[in-house]
């Protein structure tokens, strides 16, 4: 009888048991070492290396609650889902994702391709690296792993039984709460408002009915829009990246939902990056080309997903009033009409609320990080209240640095 036949969480020491028991991937004689690796909010990550061979391999275990807090408690079901995604993510997007190699549904674990020669792309943007070929390889994931699992493309039926599969409560509820409620009223005190930035978020933010009101009807376009198989937590801590080469990563919070969730996503850590950039580069004209590189890979990722999903449509669209002439446009307009929406929200939450990002939090001058702060809501709180509006990645820009403009460098 093994001790894997019953569900614990493992310590490194059990990693190495376990991935000489159950994986079929290190030599008899493998002189294994394993170290936990993980630092985001969920999940145990752990790295078995054979020190003999050099092989190695990820192993990702899912607790009955969240790392960042116990009050998260969530289904193990979870690594099942981000496992069977990744799957389909790389037939959808061969390369783009890392390789599963064995999922364990008693244990709640997976086994996936090591990407240690990667680095995760929000420490790489928080350095100021720059990555030429991000823009055209996170919209070849978008546009084929979203439009790929809609209606638009799939047989009704199989769409209605993949919507079961992955249906995914209890990190919906985490979005739900975290992205779509809390950062707008702080009703249940979790929120964490940089101090001197309070009294203008309770008077621009907690304040305002207006934004208030479509916050609301976001969150509940995003309870009730089952449009695609979304990753529904893409963010540059969810991509591994080196020059040449991009890897999605973590999509456990996967299900079927709004698509413009993930383009959204997308948008705003883009705009953290550029916030990042412009306030802790202190000579001028290495702040002008890096932020500069930002500006332009946020338009491209909005122009470059667009021409590569009407592309897409109409290569792989099966549904008949699918083909009726201006549905594609219709259909990508509202897309991106979610998009700036989401965009708002993420650009809220993550400054306001429990789950924040160092781009913004390790800006070490009190003013500087009070200016970038004040930048992202204020472009949030337009693309929330004017999401119809945007269209083009010009569209986003312009929003930008219209807020640049209204708060200029002291």
């Amino acid at each position: 009888m093994s001790k894997f036949d019953t569900y614990f969480l493992m310590k490194p020491a059990d990693v190495i048991d376990y991935a000489r028991e159950k994986l079929d991937f290190f030599p008899a004689d493998a002189e294994l070492e394993c170290s936990e690796i993980g630092d985001g909010n969920i999940n145990f990550i752990f790295r078995v290396v054979d020190k003999r061979g050099g092989k190695s391999v990820v192993i990702k275990q899912a607790g009955p609650t969240a790392r960042i807090s116990d009050a998260f408690v969530l289904s193990t079901d979870r690594n099942r889902i981000e496992s069977e995604i990744l799957i389909l993510e790389h037939k959808l997007a061969p390369g783009l994702v890392p390789l599963i190699y064995k999922y364990d549904e008693i244990m709640s674990c997976c086994a996936m391709e090591d990407l240690s020669d990667y680095v995760i792309m929000r420490k790489a943007l928080m350095e100021h690296q720059t990555f030429p070929l991000f823009a055209d390889h996170i919209t070849t994931f978008m546009a084929n792993t979203l439009l790929m699992t809609t209606d638009v493309v799939m047989e009704h039926k199989h769409k209605k039984d993949m919507v079961k599969r992955y249906i995914n409560p209890e990190l919906c509820e985490i979005t739900e709460d975290l992205v779509y409620t809390e950062p707008f009223n702080d009703y249940n005190g979790r929120n964490n408002v940089f101090p001197p930035n309070l009294e203008w978020v309770k008077a621009n933010v907690y304040s305002d009915a207006a934004l208030r009101l479509e916050a609301a009807k976001l969150k509940f376009e995003f309870l009730t829009n089952g449009q695609s198989l979304i990753h529904g937590d893409l963010h540059t801590g969810s991509i591994f990246i080196k020059p040449e080469s991009t890897k999605i990563i973590d999509p456990e919070f996967a299900f079927y939902g709004p698509m413009g969730y993930d383009t959204g996503n997308i948008v705003a850590n883009l705009i953290f990056a550029w916030a990042n950039g412009d306030a802790t580069i202190s000579d001028p004209a290495e702040r002008t080309a890096y932020c500069g590189w930002v500006e332009e890979t946020i338009v491209k990722v909005v122009d470059m997903f667009n021409e590569k999903f009407l592309a897409a449509w109409q290569a792989n669209v099966t549904e008949i009033f699918a083909r009726e002439p201006g549905f594609d446009r219709w259909y990508l307009g509202t897309v991106m009409r979610d998009t700036a929406g989401v965009a708002g929200l993420e650009l809220h939450r993550r400054i306001l609320g429990l789950a924040q990002v160092k781009d913004i939090t390790t800006i070490p001058d009190e003013a500087a990080r009070v200016r970038a702060e004040r930048i992202c809501l204020g472009a949030a709180r337009h693309y929330i209240l004017n999401r119809t509006e945007y269209q083009t990645g010009a569209d986003f820009l312009k929003t930008l640095k219209d807020f640049v403009a209204k708060y200029p460098r002291s």
